[in-house]
Parts: C-alpha cells; structure tokens; sequence
C-alpha cells in the first residue's frame, strides 16, 4: 500500500468547517471509506491529543471533515450525542470498518443491526445480571488478589498495562468462561488474541504479512482452541463450581427460542473474551495511575473500607466480597466514575446517517458518517467544574454534578448499543480498588508519570512502570520498596 495525506482546511458554509484529506492508495483490491477511518485516526496521533480539541474549540460541537473526499460529521456535547445515541435504527445505524465486521464474524453482535441485534441483546443481557455478577464475584477477587500478590513479590517494577491485560484476559477465560485452561494454553490463548485485537481495525488488505491476515490468523487459532473447550462444555467434559457466562448464554438462547451453533457460540465467546479485556485493561490502568497520584484519594478510600467493617485496624475483616457488601461503598463508586470521566477508555463510535436529518442547526445528510466524542463530551460538559481536576467527590451526594443530564457522562456509551459489559467493567474495578487499597502498597517507578495515548483505547505510552510491596496484617511493608528518593510518593 502507498499512501499519500495531505490535509487542508476552508470555510465551509452549512457546518463550521470542512477539512480535505486526499490519500492515494494502490491496493490489489477496493478499500472502503470506512475501513481508513483507522489510517485518519493515526494521522490524527501524530498531531498530538489536543488535535480534536483545537477543531472543537475553533469550529463549535458539530463540524464536517472529509476523508477521500467524502463527508464525517464530528459531534460532541450531550443534546447532540444524546440525538445520535437514542437515534439508532431510525436516525443512523452502526458502521464498522470491513475488517472489524470480517474478524468478529458475521453472527457478532457488534455487526447486528435491527430485529437481529435487539433479540440478541436481550439473550446476552442475562450474563451480567445481578445474580450472574454475584456469582462470578469471588473469582474475580480471586483472580485480582493473587495478581496484586504476584505484582508485590516482584523485585523489578512492573508494567501495568501489561499486567492489567493478563488480569482481565484470565477474567474472562478462567471466570466469565469457565474454560480450566493451563497457563501455557493462557498465554497462547493471550497472545492469539492481543494480535485479533491489534489488527480490528486494520486495512482489510488480505495479503501475506498484512495486518488483516495477521488477525484472521490469530482468530483461527482462536476458533480451533474453542471449539474443542466449548465442546467439552457442551459435553460435560468439565467440573462445575458455578454457572459461568457461556453456560448463561446457552441457557437464555434456548430460554428465547434459540439453539446457539457452533459458529454462533465461537463468535460470542471472542466477543466476551473482548468486552472483558481490551477496555476494562485500560480502565484498571488508568485506576492505578490516579490512585497514585492522588494519594488523599485512595487514603479517603482505605478509610471507607475500615467505617463498612471491610479493614479493622490494618486486618482484612471480610475475605470474601458480596455485591451488596460493593453497593455500600459510596466512596469507591465515586473514584471509579471519576477515572472513567476523565480517562474514557474508549474515545467514541462510529456511525451512519439512515436518513437525512438536523443536528445543532446542521443539516446530516442520508448516508453521511457521524462520529460521537465520549472524551470531548466529557470535557465540554457544563455540569462537571474544573473538569481537568481528578475530583470523585464530584459525583458523591452532596454534589452530585451529573444531575443535570443524562448524555454528559457516557464512558459506555448509550442507547440501544450501550455497552453491555458495563456492569461487569465497574465490578472489576471495583474488586481491583479494594484490593490495592486493603493488600498493598505501590509507587511510580519513574520520575513523572507517563504521557497518555488514546489510540486504540487509553493507555500510558511507557505502560505505567510501577513498584507495588504487599502489606502484613499490621499495614506495614512486607519488604522494602527499594525505592529511589527522586521517585514518586509510596501510596
């Protein structure tokens, strides 16, 4: 592929602005406008985070683009993105880039759209009901409690990103799947899946070393490895302690009339493994990152843990975390929404235009692609102060500043395509939370923390480098930090 950008900028009439993106592709077979929304996003990271932020703040909330000639809406703030999000299937449909739809199968939920794609909502609803978050709770703890061990137990700081990832990779296969896998077969399950992951949104270019062969390579060696672990399943090959999520799915297909095959089951699984990991991964990051630099915050949080009996006096109370027992822990609540307000883990989606309608006093064309900004929403939103303060309190009673509208805060989105994980992305986080705050303590192994990236969800650009130590029953360090004193606070 070669490719030639240039990128100019004029007046446009109807919408604040118009901005000309001419590529030159030459290419052994057709690539649609939408498959190179990924090369403009990587355009877009080399002229630094603020670039959306600059065109909003000269061209106001709805602006037009072009990508090879052809119109993008970008739209923020939350009467408009709330029109776009409660919009779909009347207003504007999902659109995914053609490797996207190719990779995650064409039963995925991610590609149904109309009747298809609210009959399946409704049978994946299930999996992250309350009783089903309750039952996958104490692995999830579980799970979290012997990472942050294994985190403390090195003498080499750790990069968190990279551990985040593992973590919630062993969440979804080991606990949400209920697959008993070695951990041989989990880092290869891991590293075949980090490569269908990285290649989503690829050129859709099926030709040797390419990124999109590289992906449909990795989702077969996918596909081989759980036909045979589903089909144990299926089969009653493996010890049950629980209902997992897959055992869920089965059940509510069939409770809607709907017996699930082998491709369908297959494709489901690589959804859940992805709504479990990729953005839940960059959450816990981005937790660990705010804890460490606002060392008040996560004292505050230690606090509440001892006043709901969780910590007495250094000793863990309570070994085994209830959902209701998480209800109560309005402080840590708080914290999570605060550090989704402010690092979204993803940025926004896409969407396109199924009739022409107005939007903001601009006229969207039928066809048109419309992109939504959960991070400029965020920014921009009136009801939030000093928004580029970490503040939880924010969110808690007294203030409670998202009061005002319901679309000013969508870290999961909306709508009928709101994230359905979402329930289980805050549970995490929130076991992660209690964990650090009750079993360890930890500090920033470099001497400032680490520029943010966005692309292709938020992460630090080094992966965070941090030195964690575990803590005996009297709160104090296991071992020492071998910490240098140039190097951020121990938290």
């Amino acid at each position: 592929v070669s490719v030639c950008v240039s990128v100019c900028e004029s007046a446009c009439e109807s919408v604040s602005v118009c901005e000309s993106v001419s590529l030159c592709v030459s290419v052994r077979e057709s690539v649609s406008v939408v498959d190179l929304f990924t090369l403009w996003t990587r355009v877009c990271v080399f002229q630094g985070s603020n670039f959306h932020a600059s065109r909003r703040e000269k061209y106001g909330n709805v602006f037009k683009t072009h990508l090879l000639g052809r119109p993008l809406i970008r739209v923020t703030g939350s009467e408009n993105v709330h029109k776009i999000l409660m919009g779909e299937h009347s207003l504007v449909t999902t659109q995914w880039p053609r490797s996207t739809r190719m990779l995650l199968g064409p039963t995925s939920l991610v590609n149904s759209v109309g009747d298809v794609h609210r009959h399946k909502r409704k049978v994946f609803a299930k999996l992250f009901s309350h009783d089903a978050l309750q039952s996958y709770l104490p692995k999830i703890q579980q799970v979290i409690r012997d990472g942050i061990r294994d985190w403390s137990s090195s003498e080499e700081p750790i990069v968190v990103y990279q551990e985040a990832k593992k973590l919630t990779f062993r969440i979804a296969v080991r606990v949400l799947l209920g697959f008993q896998v070695s951990e041989e077969d989990l880092s290869l399950l891991s590293s075949n899946f980090e490569q269908l992951v990285a290649n989503l949104f690829s050129l859709p270019l099926n030709l040797p070393f390419s990124g999109y062969r590289k992906g449909m390579r990795a989702r077969d060696n996918l596909y081989t490895y759980l036909q045979k672990a589903i089909s144990e399943k299926l089969q009653g090959g493996q010890d049950k302690e629980y209902s997992d999520a897959l055992d869920i799915l089965i059940e509510s297909a069939r409770e809607h009339g709907k017996e699930l095959s082998m491709q369908e089951l297959k494709e489901s699984t690589v959804e859940l493994i992805f709504a479990a990991f990729a953005t839940t991964s960059s959450a816990c990051t981005s937790l660990v990152l705010q804890l460490l630099q606002h060392p008040g915050v996560l004292e505050k949080l230690r606090e509440e843990l001892g006043h709901q009996g969780l910590v007495q006096e250094g000793c863990r109370c309570q070994e085994t975390l209830r959902m209701d027992t998480i209800a109560r822990l309005k402080y840590l609540d708080c914290v999570i929404k605060e550090v989704l307000r402010l690092l979204p883990p993803v940025s926004g989606g896409y969407r396109s235009a199924l009739q022409t309608f107005e939007l903001d006093g601009c006229q969207i064309p039928k066809g048109w692609s419309v992109l939504y900004s959960i991070r400029d929403t965020h920014d921009t939103a009136q009801v939030f102060q000093n928004v580029a303060a970490f503040d939880p309190d924010r969110f808690g009673e007294e203030r409670d500043e998202n009061k005002g509208g319901r679309f000013n805060y969508i870290p999961f989105g909306g709508g009928v395509r709101g994230c359905l994980g979402k329930e289980l992305a805050k549970l995490v986080l929130k076991v992660l939370g209690v964990e650090l705050a009750i079993s360890s303590r930890f500090q920033l192994a470099t001497r400032s923390p680490p520029r943010m990236q966005t692309v292709p969800v938020v992460h630090p650009v080094d992966g965070l480098r941090v030195r964690f130590c575990g803590l005996d029953s009297n709160h104090n360090q296991i071992r020492p930090s071998g910490s240098d004193p140039l190097l951020g606070s121990t938290v």
